[in-house]
């Protein structure tokens, strides 16, 4: 999966290499900002170490260059962009990357360019006094958190897809707040503490002296080139706002290629234009989970007609759907680029119009999965009839699955005598503990239904549970029309052999190491059980309960 989020074009790689040093630089430059709560003199020691990184003759070179690349590609995408109609989060990240270079210039200008044009030390007070209670200022603090957005949304959008970073999404959501309101709090803090110093008369001329303030020529030349840079700013902008409009209107005027989509709608578009962007533009549902980077191949498409006509798609394109086993005519749907009419599947059609839902695309998760199964009921039914038996079953269900629904877990599907349930939650950790919760539930909930039983003169019921965490594919799984929601994978298989081996070893639940582990649960290798499954490599090391209301004698590491 790692692997996958390289690939694309050169354009793409080339973007996404400089927006990660921007980001890195960015990200260094806050937390710089944000040791000044610690003290004057941390924020001095870091700085001493940023700067002669970053004015290094190698660092100048590798900051100039990817922001030069970042910016070129980034305008050059919205210049030769055939519509607007795009994810949201593509439209902020848009919107917001225009906005930094008109405010990036004065920052630029006034630190840097006043370093290497008028010599002035561009420390913490020098900045401090110049941008406090002032208009800049607030620009100044509004590029911080317009950088920083954009920038965070460009990681996510790479990211979205890997299984890690989803898990870590919480952790990062924080850090991702976190990390510019220090910032912004560290220049608030340590200007309070400038501002004070300036008002004693000595107090600013050794300041100034110190950091060689300019005087008024030399704003002056800074301000010209602020002048200068924003206009030029603006020129380009309005350059790329030209080429767009120029180009939507061409093609408004030439739509040679006809885009037939099955079981959709038949449209005109420019040759060369992506089918993605067309899609877009004519207002077809078109799933594109990674926003179109050629990388989640959730846009692919199924040619059925004119792919001969197809340029051939790149070696990126081709390890990409070779990575998904697909099939010799599928083509993914934003790289690839019409030159003659076509004909085109869609795989995953947010539309439903397949008869599937949203859920038809599947997803990958790490999720905790509970088997459940009544022991002894053939025999137990056997001789009576129909109604009391499915009486029996339904009495008994009446009582577990409550247990299971209020830990957030939901039952998959009944299995006769049994049922599988699985915790779909926000992370592997609430998961697992819900899995937990929920066999002290059914355990409770078990006492009390043979308790009922002996009252009426039966026998008491027998179960085995198994609790297994790990990797599911969720997805509306069938044939079109009759999908139900289910899961698969080995974690599945895995949860059922435990109950199954709950039987033999006269138990009644079995809760695996990594579900136990997930939830912070604290073991001694003496009171696992170390089980050789059917279709695993390795032995599966089990925690076993001889009921299963002892799970809530459990305590966290």
């Amino acid at each position: 999966m790692a692997n996958e989020q390289w690939r694309g074009s050169w354009a793409s790689r080339v973007r996404i290499v400089s927006g990660l040093v921007l980001m890195l630089y960015v990200t260094v430059h806050l937390l710089n900002l944000a040791t000044a709560l610690i003290s004057f003199e941390a924020f001095d020691a870091v700085q001493r170490v940023r700067l002669w990184v970053i004015r290094s003759i190698p660092g100048t070179t590798v900051i100039a260059l990817a922001l030069a690349a970042h910016m070129i590609l980034s305008l050059g995408k919205v210049a030769l962009a055939r519509s607007l109609r795009m994810p949201a989060s593509d439209l902020v990240q848009i919107v917001l990357g225009l906005i930094i270079p008109l405010i990036l210039v004065s920052h630029v200008t006034y630190t840097r360019g006043a370093h290497e044009i008028l010599g002035v030390q561009t420390m913490l007070g020098y900045m401090n006094a110049l941008l406090w209670n002032t208009w800049n200022g607030w620009l100044q603090a509004v590029l911080v958190v317009v950088t920083w957005g954009h920038g965070a949304i460009g990681v996510h959008m790479w990211l979205r897809t890997v299984r890690w970073w989803q898990a870590a999404l919480p952790w990062v959501l924080g850090l991702g707040v976190l990390i510019p309101t220090l910032a912004l709090l560290g220049f608030v803090v340590s200007s309070r503490a400038i501002t004070g110093l300036l008002q004693d008369p000595r107090g600013e001329a050794l300041a100034h002296n110190v950091w060689r303030w300019p005087n008024d020529n030399g704003f002056a030349v800074l301000a010209r080139i602020v002048s200068a840079g924003t206009w030029t700013v603006w020129a380009v902008l309005g350059l790329v706002v030209l080429t767009f409009i120029v180009r939507r209107l061409w093609s408004a005027v030439h739509k040679p290629i006809r885009i037939q989509y099955v079981d959709g709608p038949s449209v005109r578009a420019p040759s060369g234009q992506t089918l993605l962007d067309t899609s877009r533009e004519s207002g077809v549902a078109h799933t594109s989970l990674c926003g179109g980077r050629g990388r989640c191949t959730t846009c692919r498409v199924i040619v059925e007609e004119g792919l001969d006509e197809l340029p051939p798609p790149s070696e990126a394109e081709r390890r990409t759907l070779a990575s998904v086993g697909a099939p010799p005519n599928a083509r993914l749907a934003c790289q690839m680029r019409p030159q003659a009419p076509v004909t085109v599947f869609r795989v995953f059609a947010r539309d439903g119009k397949r008869g599937r839902a949203h859920a038809s695309q599947g997803k990958e998760a790490r999720l905790a999965v509970l088997f459940l199964d009544m022991r002894g009921f053939t025999a137990r039914t056997d001789g009576q009839l129909p109604y009391d038996v499915v009486f029996l079953l339904n009495r008994f269900f009446d009582k577990i699955v409550p247990p299971i629904l209020d830990a957030g877990g939901t039952v998959d599907k009944y299995m006769g005598d049994g049922l599988m349930a699985v915790f779909e939650t926000d992370s592997p950790e609430t998961s697992a503990r819900a899995g937990l919760e929920a066999v002290v539930g059914i355990a409770q909930a078990l006492e009390h239904f043979n308790a009922t039983l002996s009252t009426e003169g039966s026998d008491p019921v027998s179960i085995g549970i198994g609790l297994h965490l790990g990797n599911v594919v969720l997805g509306e799984i069938g044939a079109a029309g009759q999908a139900p929601r289910t899961l698969i994978g080995d974690t599945v298989n895995t949860a059922s052999r435990l109950e199954s081996e709950t039987k033999a070893l006269g138990i009644q639940a079995l809760v695996s190491l990594d579900t136990l582990e997930a939830a912070g649960i604290a073991t001694h290798q003496d009171q696992l059980v170390s089980l050789s499954l059917r279709g695993r490599e390795t032995a599966l090391q089990a925690l076993p309960f001889a009921q299963g209301t002892e799970v809530a004698l459990l305590k966290t590491v």
